[in-house]
């Protein structure tokens, strides 16, 4: 035998390529994360079973699209039972296995990576099996060779088909769907055909919340992002001859029970610092016992674990998005969402949670908002703040189709405080005035919304025609 047949050979003898680890930190991610968001992007991957190289590992990830497909929730247990009832369990390592695996890994911040790896893999195997059958055929030649390079070609084609994703649609469905809307809007002049914001004005400028949208609202600290974010919640929730619009809050800083002391003062114009003090009259008490009862059985949902990554906030939405069908998702705020990958930096990190939130917004068909902080250029420079003070990422400003900018009214209502900043005069006792700057809407104009910010009730309000 020739030496090059002899490495041909030794080629073919080897172990095809694979990793255990990364398939062991895969499955456990799916298993931590209960076949959320890390089993719908394996998936939308076209994952299977065969893309594993340990058939114990085959096994489990069956039994993990099963219970999907089941819509049981995923645990150790229900995979467990769901290897017994198919005869299995012993063959996929039994629950101790199952348990080891769970055991492997503490946090599912890697699992994209595990998955890039686990494909990368499969691929490998693929070519060297198709490669292997290719070559035991040409040294046959039984096949004509016309006949040979097309069964070779399209065989390396089906290699090719599964490892891309499937996204590109004939456009007679976007066309069939945008002439839809070309009729609704002429029968419905001037409707708002999104979600609708409470704010008459902005209404008007952007005609509501569109599905597929990443809206960004920023400001400085203390003007009021989590309250404009909080009338924009009543607005869904409460809107004029509709039904209440499912509503999902990542608040990652303050937690559930303030927010709810806020919305209830707010809805029932009860100061919220009379409130705190404990001087509320039996008038005031039953109008919030009022406001809460509306809430009951408003499909608002609140999220306030501190922490997270943008993985748990996708996997997160994504489930309760399946039981509830929601049309509006805030995130305060996205400089609070933990990166997936330590060893970037920050910019970096929120540069993935903003691409992530447009994607979520696109996938999910709606509308999401997600606040953000402004740096501190535009206050020592006495301006009005622009897109580019975005902190920690200027790709906030790319992947959002409208960003809103809050401001302290620049009209000589300003007057010079003890400690050298600057102090809002109020133009009543608590209410003080603010723009909206709406300095970027991918679809349509742009332009300053005067409001007015009610500071004992948290909430801003339009300013009364004059």
């Amino acid at each position: 035998m020739r030496k090059s047949q002899q490495q041909e050979m030794t080629f073919i003898d080897r172990v095809p390529p694979h990793n255990l680890e990364a398939e062991q930190g895969l499955l456990a991610s799916v298993i931590i994360d209960g076949g959320g968001d890390i089993l719908s992007q394996c998936l939308t991957r076209k994952i299977r079973a065969d893309y594993f190289f340990s058939s114990s590992h085959q096994l489990i990830f069956s039994a993990l699209v099963e219970l999907s497909n089941k819509g049981t929730g995923i645990d150790e247990i229900t995979i467990c039972e769901e290897l017994r009832t198919s005869n299995s369990l012993e063959a996929a390592g039994g629950p101790a296995y199952i348990n080891e695996l769970t055991n492997r890994i503490e946090v599912t911040a890697h699992a994209i990576h595990w998955l890039e790896i686990v494909r990368e893999k499969y691929f490998l195997r693929k070519l060297i099996s198709t490669a292997v059958v290719t070559v035991e055929r040409a040294y046959k030649s039984g096949d004509d060779l016309d006949h040979l390079l097309d069964s070779v070609e399209h065989s390396f084609f089906e290699i090719s088909q599964d490892r891309i994703t499937d996204t590109a649609q004939h456009i007679r469905g976007s066309i069939g769907e945008a002439v839809d809307m070309v009729h609704f809007l002429k029968e419905n002049k001037g409707a708002i055909t999104g979600v609708p914001t409470g704010f008459p004005d902005l209404d008007r400028l952007c005609f509501g919340f569109h599905p597929g949208q990443m809206i960004v609202v920023a400001a400085r600290p203390g003007m009021g992002k989590t309250s404009i974010a909080l009338n924009f919640v009543e607005a869904a929730l409460f809107p004029r001859h509709r039904e209440p619009i499912p509503t999902l809050m990542f608040s990652l800083e303050m937690p559930s029970r303030e927010l709810a002391m806020r919305l209830l003062c707010s809805r029932s114009r009860v100061d919220v610092r009379r409130v705190r003090d404990g001087f509320v009259d039996r008038g005031q008490l039953l109008e919030i016992e009022k406001v809460s009862r509306e809430y009951q059985d408003i499909p608002f949902f609140v999220d306030d674990a501190g922490g997270q990554n943008i993985l748990e906030i996708r996997a997160k939405a994504r489930r309760l998005h399946q039981q509830h069908k929601l049309g509006l998702i805030i995130i305060d705020y996205l400089q609070l969402i933990n990166g997936t990958d330590s060893s970037v930096n920050r910019e970096q990190q929120i540069a993935e949670a903003s691409r992530s939130i447009k994607a979520m917004a696109k996938e999910f068909g709606l509308p999401i908002v997600a606040l953000a902080q402004l740096n501190r250029k535009s206050e020592d420079e006495n301006r009005a703040p622009r897109m580019s003070d975005l902190r920690e990422s200027g790709s906030i400003e790319q992947d959002a189709d409208m960003v809103l900018l809050i401001d302290r009214r620049r009209r000589g209502t300003k007057k010079a405080a003890k400690d050298g900043e600057e102090e809002e005069a109020e133009v009543n006792p608590g209410i003080v005035e603010r723009d909206l700057i709406v300095a970027k809407q991918r679809n349509g104009p742009t332009g300053e919304i005067p409001l007015l910010f009610n500071r004992s009730l948290t909430r801003f309000e339009t300013p009364a025609a004059k």
